[in-house]
C-alpha cells in the first residue's frame, strides 16, 4: 500500500484559499498526480487544501472524502514557556533553543508531557487524529497493532491525502514512531509538495511504512515554478527580508 501526503499550495491564509502562485502550483501538481493509479482521495475541510485538491480531482474526474481530522493541527494553542503571559501559539511553533533544551520533546512517548502541552490538551488532540487515521488505514486492510500494522488485506492500493504541514507531522510521527517535534522542527514540506510512504511486509502479516520521499516538489521544477518560501525561516539572521518569527 502507498500513501501520498500532499501539502496545499501557496496559501492565502486570510481567505483560506490559494494565492495566484498557489493555483499555478496546484495545476502543476495535477499534471503529476492525474496519471497515477490513485484509488482514494481524502481531503482536509479547509479551503486551501480543497482548492489544491480541486485541480487534480476535476481533471481526474475523481470523488473524494472530506475528513475533519485532516484539518491543520491548530486547536491546541499553547502558552510556550518563553512567551509573555497570555500569548499563545500553535503547538509546533518553537525556537530551536527552547525545544532542543527539553530532551523529552524528542521522545515519542513523552513529548506531549511538556507542561504547556498538557495545559492545552495537545495529547488528546493528537490521539484523536491518529485514531481516525488508523481507522482509515484499517478500511484499506492495515490494522494498527503496537508499533506496526497487521496486513489483514495486503494490497497495492494508493491513497492520497490533501492536508497541511502541521497535521502531516502528526501523521508521519505515528507511521514512523517518532516524536512529531522532530518533524515539525527538522523538516520543511514546501507548498504543494508530495511525501510518499509505502508498506513493507518482510514477514507475512507484519507491515511497516517506510518513507521514500519527503516534501518532493519535482513537479514545480518541471514547470519552471520556483518553490514557495512558506514554512521557511531566514537562512541567515541578516536576511531581514525573510521570516524570523
Amino acid at each position: 500500500m502507498k500513501i501520498l501526503i500532499v501539502r496545499h499550495g501557496d496559501p492565502d491564509y486570510e481567505r483560506d484559499s490559494l494565492t495566484p502562485k498557489g493555483w499555478r502550483e496546484a495545476r502543476l501538481l495535477a499534471r503529476r498526480l492525474v496519471p497515477l493509479p490513485i484509488d482514494a482521495f481524502y481531503v482536509s475541510p479547509l479551503g486551501r487544501a480543497k482548492d489544491t485538491a480541486s485541480c487534480t480531482l476535476e481533471e481526474k474526474g475523481a470523488a473524494f472524502t472530506e475528513c475533519e481530522w485532516l484539518a491543520e493541527f491548530t486547536p491546541p494553542w499553547v502558552q510556550r514557556p518563553d512567551l509573555e503571559p497570555g500569548k499563545r501559539i500553535v503547538a509546533w511553533d518553537w525556537l530551536p533553543a527552547q525545544w532542543l533544551e527539553r530532551p523529552h520533546l524528542m521522545d515519542r512517548e513523552h513529548w506531549f508531557q511538556e507542561p504547556c502541552f498538557v495545559e492545552a490538551g495537545v495529547e488528546q488532540a493528537y490521539r484523536h487524529v491518529i485514531r481516525a487515521f488508523d481507522q482509515l488505514l484499517a478500511t484499506h486492510g492495515y490494522q494498527r497493532e503496537g508499533l506496526y500494522y497487521k496486513a489483514l488485506r495486503p494490497n497495492h492500493d494508493t491513497i492520497c491525502l490533501f492536508c497541511h504541514f502541521g497535521i502531516q507531522g502528526v501523521l508521519l510521527s505515528h507511521l514512523l514512531n517518532i516524536s512529531p517535534m522532530q518533524l515539525w522542527q527538522g523538516c520543511v514540506a514546501a507548498p504543494s509538495s508530495v511525501t510518499t510512504l509505502t508498506t513493507e511486509e518482510r514477514r507475512e502479516g507484519v507491515a511497516v511504512f517506510r518513507m521514500s520521499s519527503f516534501g518532493d516538489i519535482s513537479h514545480l521544477y518541471a514547470g519552471e515554478e520556483p518553490p514557495s518560501p512558506a514554512a521557511r525561516f531566514c537562512e541567515c539572521y541578516t536576511d531581514f527580508q525573510d521570516r524570523h518569527d
